[in-house]
């Protein structure tokens, strides 16, 4: 399975220039595997660091994140009144800098659901080398009669 942009986009309320996954790889209710390149013109690769752009730590924390979103908005089970929010990082670990130019490969899990919380893990890696490993807690956020994230405009 080859999902991309467009399709990343039915499944996500995130866009560009906040959006972090190219297309999808592989996804099935409880993993999801997608991808982004790491193009030299993404704007905050200019300040971070100019002449040495590397990305941004908490950006390749975000496209876990994202890739977890995207699994549970494909999963087609969420309350229609409620958004999944981030409720906690553990035990991120960075290992090596991602330069302008990379693929990343993205990975996130669900490990575990307890009422209404989903207990979280994901990875990312560049040339088959880990990059990044993190736990993460999503809870379900009530928007009552806010904009109905399963249709971003």
């Amino acid at each position: 399975m080859t999902t991309r942009a467009d399709d990343v986009q039915a499944l996500v309320p995130h866009r560009p220039p906040f959006l972090f996954l190219d297309e999808i790889l592989e996804r099935d209710d409880r993993r999801i595997k997608a991808v982004k390149t790491l193009h030299p013109d993404e704007p905050y690769l200019a300040g971070h660091y100019p002449g040495q752009p590397i990305m941004p730590g908490v950006l390749i924390c975000e496209c876990v994140f994202q890739a977890g979103a995207a699994l549970l908005f494909g999963r087609g089970t969420l309350d229609p009144k409620k958004v999944p929010v981030l409720s906690k990082i553990q035990n991120a670990r960075f290992r090596r800098p991602v330069f302008p130019g990379a693929k990343l490969v993205i990975e996130a899990e669900i490990v575990e659901e307890i009422m209404g919380a989903l207990i979280m893990k994901g990875a990312v890696s560049v040339n088959g080398q880990n990059v990044l490993r993190t736990e993460f807690v999503v809870g379900m956020a009530d928007i009552g009669d806010g904009p109905d994230m399963r249709s971003p405009a």
